[in-house]
C-alpha cells in the first residue's frame, strides 16, 4: 500500500510539474527561447520525428559499440587488475587521471588526432564507461567472502576454478551496479562528442536545432537522450534480475 501510495504521489508531482511548465509558457512568464512549453516539446517531437528517428539510430550504434567494447576491455582489466598486483599498481592511476579530465575537453583532442568518423567516439565512449565498471568489479572481488575461498582452496580448486565459480557470481551485482552507471555515461558521451566533431547523431542534429534556433526541437532531442538512458538503464535492471536469480528483489 505505501508502495503505491509512492509511485503515486511521484506521478502527482510529475503531473503537478508539467502543468506549472506550461502555465509558465501560457502566461508568457519565460520566453519560448529560454523554456519551450510541455506542449511545444511534444508537437516538435511529431513534426521532426523522422529526422529524430534518422539520428537516433546513428547515436545509439555508435553508444552501444563502444559500450560493448568498454565492457570486455572493463572485464579483462578487472581480472588481471586482481590477479597481479603490478597490472594494478600501473593501471589504476593512470584510469583515475583519466577520469578526472572532463569529457567536453578530451572530445577536440581526440578529434584532432582520429579525424571526424565515428573512431574517436568509440574511443571516447570507452575511456569513460570502463572506469565505474572496473572499479565495482574490483570491489565486488575485495567483498568476497574469504572463507568461503579459503574453503575452495583446501579442496583443492585451481586459481580459475576459484575465480569462475566463486569470485566471479560474487561479483556480479557489483557488475551491475557499475554497468548501470556506464550506461548512462555512454549516452552522455556519445551526444557530447557529436557536438564537436560529425555529420550525423543527436548531438549534431542538436547543435543545427540550436544555429536555427528551433529551441523545441532542442530540448525535444534532450528529452530524448534521457528517455533513451532511461530504457537503457532498465533493459540493464531486467538483465540483472535474469542473470542473478538469487538477489532478492527490491521494491
Amino acid at each position: 500500500m505505501k508502495h503505491i501510495i509512492r509511485k503515486q504521489t511521484s506521478s502527482l508531482g510529475i503531473i503537478l510539474l508539467l502543468i506549472g511548465w506550461q502555465g509558465a509558457g501560457f502566461l508568457q512568464v519565460l520566453p519560448k527561447y529560454i523554456l519551450p512549453t510541455p506542449i511545444e516539446i511534444l508537437q516538435a517531437f511529431i513534426r521532426d520525428r523522422d529526422l529524430l528517428w534518422q539520428h537516433s539510430l546513428y547515436t545509439l550504434q555508435t553508444a552501444l559499440l563502444g559500450l560493448s567494447l568498454g565492457i570486455v576491455i572493463a572485464c579483462v582489466l578487472a581480472l588481471l587488475m586482481d590477479r597481479f598486483s603490478w597490472v594494478n599498481e600501473m593501471f589504476y592511476p593512470i584510469l583515475v587521471v583519466i577520469q578526472t579530465i572532463p569529457t567536453i575537453a578530451l572530445a577536440p583532442i581526440l578529434v584532432l588526432w582520429l579525424g571526424y568518423g565515428i573512431l574517436p567516439k568509440i574511443v571516447l565512449i570507452i575511456l569513460t564507461t570502463t572506469f565505474p565498471i572496473i572499479v565495482n568489479i574490483l570491489d565486488g572481488f575485495r567483498q568476497s567472502d574469504t572463507d568461503g575461498i579459503r574453503l575452495f582452496q583446501l579442496m583443492g580448486a585451481k586459481p580459475w576454478q576459484v575465480l569462475w565459480h566463486f569470485k566471479i557470481p560474487s561479483a556480479l551485482p557489483y557488475f551491475y551496479a557499475g554497468l548501470r552507471v556506464s550506461v548512462s555515461y555512454a549516452f552522455i558521451t556519445t551526444v557530447v562528442s557529436e557536438w564537436l566533431g560529425g555529420f550525423e547523431g543527436l548531438g549534431v542534429y542538436m547543435i543545427q536545432s540550436k544555429k536555427l534556433f528551433q529551441y523545441d526541437t532542442m530540448f525535444a532531442i534532450i528529452i530524448w537522450v534521457s528517455i533513451i538512458s532511461l530504457l537503457a538503464m532498465k533493459l540493464v535492471q531486467i538483465n540483472e534480475r535474469q542473470v542473478i536469480k538469487w538477489k532478492p528483489k527490491t521494491k
